[in-house]
């Protein structure tokens, strides 16, 4: 009878054990991959992945003619893969992390993201570091990518909204490379 129990928790593990791959399985492919535009150079390696939430804010802004929602800056918290504070993302493009090393970036190439109703993923390059000798020190490049909202509004700019801002809700994981 114990070589029959044994026998049944052993054909439980090995079930479990696949619906757990199946589903890891699943979460790959649900997963887009990177697109060509996006791709790092093979000398670069990334070291760090976080988790951002919380706005892009956009200024209404325009002449007699034409309005439109124009970016003013990201202003959101970053989270490493534990959902510990890592840092912030504001103005620049910056990014600070926890440890006081900063970078500032300039956006290379984007590409829609595959939800059409947030905004693009992005290839950066790291212009500049400031701040103190940190994690983000060696940064060379990075990814923003699996982007959710942040959007400008399609309407509501105009004349009488001139110089008004609107806080966009976002979030998206940005994923940070180094020199090999």
């Amino acid at each position: 009878m114990s070589n029959h129990f044994r026998g049944l928790a052993f054909a439980a593990l090995i079930a479990g054990g696949n619906a757990v791959l199946s589903l890891s399985l699943a979460a790959q492919q649900e997963t887009p991959q990177v697109p060509q535009q996006l791709q790092v150079p093979d000398t670069e390696h990334p070291f760090l992945r976080v988790h951002a939430k919380g706005d892009q804010i956009y200024t209404c802004k325009g002449d007699a003619a034409q309005f439109a929602w124009t970016l003013k800056a990201p202003d959101a918290q970053l989270f490493d893969k534990n959902g510990k504070a890592f840092g912030k993302h504001f103005a620049g493009p910056s990014w600070e992390a926890n440890d006081g090393s900063r970078v500032t970036g300039k956006a290379m190439a984007n590409v829609p993201s595959p939800d059409a109703d947030s905004i693009p993923w992005l290839l950066v390059s790291i212009v500049s570091h400031s701040g103190s000798e940190g994690v983000l020190s060696r940064a060379t490049t990075l990814q923003r990518l699996d982007t959710k909202g942040g959007k400008a509004p399609a309407t509501g700019c105009d004349a009488a909204h001139a110089g008004q801002e609107v806080r966009v809700n976002y979030s998206a994981d940005y994923v940070f490379y180094a020199l090999k």
